[in-house]
């Protein structure tokens, strides 16, 4: 599956949803302005005959009744969707779930955090926050959020109880796939469409309450009837809107649950895992059925149907249907024979073992995880031949490394120690920047970390990085102000910036910048791949310079991008600047402004940069993630 041009398809016919969805808000509008005019306007219209004179025009009722109208949905989907500014964890705080701690006691949520660890650490994204439903039996999961900065991800006890590990990550891929795609913001926007169309329903609800009252007071003659005349149509009518809504709600999701799919087989390399959570979904009398309230609004995000309804307004694809994109040729009898099968392995079923949370392993992925599942998340399309994959960087990170950046004050001290610069002769220099900052108990602590971080591998900063997000999050805005500024102090203190530096820094300031202000995350861009040449090839040379051992190697792999981006069309080379940090931040500014398409492009260029000399260095292979991570665009190939 080309997941970029898969990804277009399904944006654009969301976009052409979302205007359907606004074509539902006039009709209503136009329903509920042509029953004014039958109960007011005509009525007014026949006594102005009967008495001889000219009945005044309906239009500036028409429009009255119409702004109305629009300006009371549009304000009631404003403040639902303001509601909801907070990112993901609003929403699933909204259903009543509730947040895994960082050490946590459960084995089965140990495990659900260590799975969306290792995941988030192989896809190159932060780790979002983890909720689960803890009284729902059902086998589901959602995730909500604005970017992946502020996302949030959430399964029911359900999902942990029945599902073995395999299974368990098929889940988690499929909803970072809704992460990496940009599927979240809609789903938040959505979200505030259907309350706006259902509150005239509500409003529909408080009027006829309040018409019946006057009517049983006596009241009859005082416009009662036409209060309670409206009151109805406004239920009606805002119920046939809501019901249209749901269609297009069911549409948008449907399409987009398909391409979840096919995404976690991609990315776990496997289909046995999601294939067998459909499954069980399938043969368990709960399937994925939600018992909140509030399941409906929340219904498109949902990694199964939140219940049973009719095949209209079905958010997801029917299951088999699902099961057989995934495994050709399984049918009705492969349901009922696997359903026998997990009734006798249930007879049997041992208690999840207290070690399932697991460990780091020697790829620094926490341990259980499939070497293919990182391989797939760290790979970047180039073509069909030559692609550019690369394993997660190779050594260990301790226990205590990782509770470490768990921790808000823990995780400042160990991101200062991975900025510093191992020299004596800085120590000095150092010391005093953090000191001044943070005072000398952070600077104590940082300096203690300071020969850990020292001595990991090239490229394991990225897999530290994310795993210290959640906590450097939790932060007060003035320290995490101080953190940025403290990192970029110390980066330049020897007088230069190197890969690892520039990319820590500028990973930590997008990531923290967009969790602060979620609803002002980037989305899609407009731009075409020929606007943004010169920047794609700041970013190329830059790519290209740090990495070649010789001028000449550097040129050559330039220009082998180049070609892919721009072929036949000669361009010259031009050496970055000796201060290219500024210059380079810039670029990929620019770049984040393409395409989904073009920014696919892109990143095949600067792949075919950091392949042209047949080898991928940990740090190399850290660098691609951080530039598609400043794209806001998935390493898949």
């Amino acid at each position: 599956m080309d997941f970029f041009a898969q990804q277009a398809k399904v944006r654009r016919s969301s976009r052409t949803l979302v205007l359907l969805f606004v074509l539902a808000v006039a009709a209503i509008v136009a329903a509920i302005d042509a029953v004014v005019w039958i109960a007011f306007g005509a009525r007014q219209a026949d006594l102005y005959a009967l008495s001889g004179g000219t009945s005044p025009s309906p239009w500036p009722l028409m429009l009255g009744t119409s702004a109305l109208v629009v300006v009371g949905i549009g304000l009631a989907s404003l403040w639902r969707i303001a509601s909801l500014s907070g990112g993901g964890r609003k929403v699933a705080e909204g259903l009543g779930a509730t947040p895994v701690a960082p050490e946590v006691a459960d084995p089965a949520l140990r495990r659900l955090r260590n799975v969306i660890e290792e995941v988030a650490i192989a896809s190159g994204v932060p780790v979002p926050d983890i909720y689960v439903l803890e009284n729902e039996p059902g086998i589901n999961a959602f995730a909500a959020g604005y970017s992946a900065s502020d996302a949030a991800v959430c399964v029911t006890r359900g999902a942990l109880d029945q599902l073995d590990r395999d299974e368990l990550q098929g889940v988690i891929a499929h909803e970072f796939s809704h992460v990496l795609n940009g599927d979240m913001r809609l789903n938040i926007r959505l979200m505030g469409l259907l309350f706006g169309i259902l509150v005239l329903a509500v409003a529909g609800r408080k009027m006829l309450f309040y018409g019946n009252v006057r009517v049983g007071r006596g009241s009859r003659g005082n416009g009662s009837g036409q209060v309670v005349a409206i009151a109805l149509v406004l239920m009606v009518v805002g119920y046939v809107g809501y019901f249209f809504a749901r269609l297009i709600q069911a549409a948008v999701s449907r399409s987009r649950e398909s391409l979840a799919d096919a995404s976690a087989v991609q990315f776990t390399r496997q289909t046995r895992g999601i294939a067998g959570a459909l499954k069980k979904i399938a043969i368990t009398a709960e399937g994925s059925a939600l018992a909140a309230p509030n399941k409906q609004e929340v219904a498109h995000m949902l990694f199964g149907e939140a219940g049973r309804f009719n095949a209209w307004f079905a958010t997801h694809p029917p299951l088999l249907k699902r099961i057989q994109a995934l495994e050709p040729g399984f049918g009705v009898e492969d349901l009922k024979r696997h359903a026998r099968m997990a009734a006798r392995k249930a007879a049997a079923a041992a208690p999840l073992p207290a070690n399932a949370a697991g460990a780091v392993g020697a790829d620094g992925v926490p341990g259980g995880m499939p070497g293919a599942v990182a391989a797939a998340f760290g790979a970047a399309a180039a073509g069909d031949a030559g692609r550019c994959r690369a394993a997660v960087p190779g050594t260990t990170l301790s226990d205590d490394l990782r509770a470490a950046v768990r921790q808000p004050g823990s995780a400042l001290a160990v991101l200062i120690a991975l900025a510093c610069t191992p020299v004596p002769a800085l120590e000095a220099a150092q010391r005093r920047i953090v000191a001044d900052a943070f005072g000398d108990d952070v600077r104590a602590a940082a300096w203690a970390w300071r020969a850990r971080t020292a001595a990991l591998a090239p490229g394991l900063w990225l897999a530290l990085t994310q795993l210290a997000f959640p906590a450097l999050r939790q932060l007060d805005a003035g320290r995490r102000t101080s953190l940025l500024r403290v990192l970029e102090a110390l980066v330049r203190v020897d007088g230069r910036v190197d890969f690892h530096e520039c990319c820590l820094v500028r990973l930590l300031a997008a990531q923290l910048d967009e969790a602060a202000a979620p609803r002002r995350a980037p989305v899609d861009g407009r731009r075409k791949l020929p606007a943004c040449r010169a920047s794609l090839a700041l970013v190329c040379a830059v790519v290209a310079t740090e990495g070649a051992r010789a001028a000449d190697a550097a040129r050559s792999a330039w220009l082998l991008a180049m070609q892919h981006a721009f072929p036949g069309q000669p361009l010259p080379w031009l050496a970055p600047p000796a201060n290219w940090q500024a210059a380079f931040d810039r670029a990929l500014a620019d770049l984040d402004a393409l395409v989904p398409e073009a920014k696919q492009i892109a990143l095949e260029s600067v792949a075919k940069v950091i392949h042209a000399d047949g080898e991928v260095t940990p740090a190399e292979h850290a660098l691609l993630r951080v530039i598609a991570a400043s794209l806001h665009s998935p390493l898949v190939g």
